[in-house]
């Protein structure tokens, strides 16, 4: 015995299937920029303190 979900059950199976792959792919975007982008802020502000300490040795 076959089943087939190409009718109107198929469509919604799809949809809802689809909907929830962007939710999620929605989501792990949204995380990875909030844990990514400290771990490239954070050091970038390291070495700017690093320049400006060497910036006022040299001049003063």
């Amino acid at each position: 015995m076959e089943h087939s979900f190409g009718g109107p059950l198929g469509t919604l199976v799809a949809g809802l299937g689809m909907g929830a792959y962007y939710i999620g792919l929605t989501w792990i975007n949204l995380l990875l920029g909030v844990v990514l982008t400290p771990l490239f802020i954070i050091p970038a502000t390291w070495v700017q303190d690093a320049m400006a300490k060497r910036k006022e040795a040299s001049q003063g």
